[in-house]
């Protein structure tokens, strides 16, 4: 059994006023039986961690740079993510993919940097509406993961996350058999290239996970945890979250 992982990423969401939420989450989280992660907009890394500090609340960041400085006005590297006290980094989010261009090389240099500054990454993948129509998720997922994983990657600094890009902030979700498939095959693609390391990465699922499907969710094989989008915004809604999958 590997430790769940609740990660909550805020996107392009939240200012000063809505840190209050951070300590909602620090007062409910007492029974959470497992990790638990936000990652806010760069602006709030450094005093959400502040405001983490004496809990088992972590911090991460939604995105890096592949170099560790230089000419890159408005952008951030893992060096300085890590800095304001992020320790995770979420990398080729569909979103990312789609609104930047960003490819499997690039995702996959991104990783290598945060990994050599000490961040753990959090590797997105996912399919869109037409790919699974035309039924190649999974050959478009395999791609994904193969062009977007650095060699040597090691369970404790890895993370996968499976989001299909149409269940993403649309309310729908695949069904519970959609989601045990893919999962399965990320668990053998990864064991086959990485061999024990695949075996113990942990495995999220992401796209529309709410209080209402959390515990469905988390109760399928190799689903070690959850991506979660706009419901991480409020405690309330988030804590639900975590303590479903707490419970398995």
């Amino acid at each position: 059994m590997h430790t769940k992982l609740v990660a909550g990423n805020w996107k392009m969401n939240g200012l000063s006023g809505d840190l209050v939420e951070i300590e909602r989450l620090k007062d409910g989280m007492d029974a959470a039986d497992c990790e638990v992660l936000v990652c806010p907009p760069a602006t709030l890394i450094a005093r959400m961690h502040d405001m983490a500090i004496g809990s088992e609340l972590l911090i991460g960041a939604q995105d890096c740079h592949a170099a560790l400085s230089g000419a890159h006005t408005g952008d951030l590297s893992a060096a300085m993510l890590a800095d304001a006290g992020a320790s995770h980094v979420i990398l080729g989010h569909s979103e990312r993919r789609a609104d930047h261009g960003e490819t499997d090389a690039l995702v996959r240099t991104k990783a290598q940097t945060a990994l050599d500054r000490g961040l753990t990454v959090i590797v997105c993948v996912g399919e869109t509406e037409a790919e699974r129509d035309e039924q190649r998720t999974l050959d478009v997922i395999g791609a994904q993961l193969s062009g977007s994983l650095p060699d040597g990657c090691l369970a404790a600094h890895t993370v996968i996350a499976y989001e299909p890009v149409w269940a993403i902030g649309t309310g729908r979700t695949p069904t519970l058999e959609q989601i045990a498939e893919v999962h399965g095959f990320l668990r053998r693609t990864l064991s086959e290239r990485f061999g024990n390391e695949g075996q113990e990465m942990r495995l999220l699922y992401g796209g529309s996970v709410k209080p209402g499907n959390a515990a469905e969710i988390s109760a399928l094989s190799d689903v070690d945890g959850a991506l979660v989008g706009g419901a991480s915004l409020k405690a309330d809604e988030f804590l639900q979250i975590i303590r479903a999958f707490s419970d398995q």
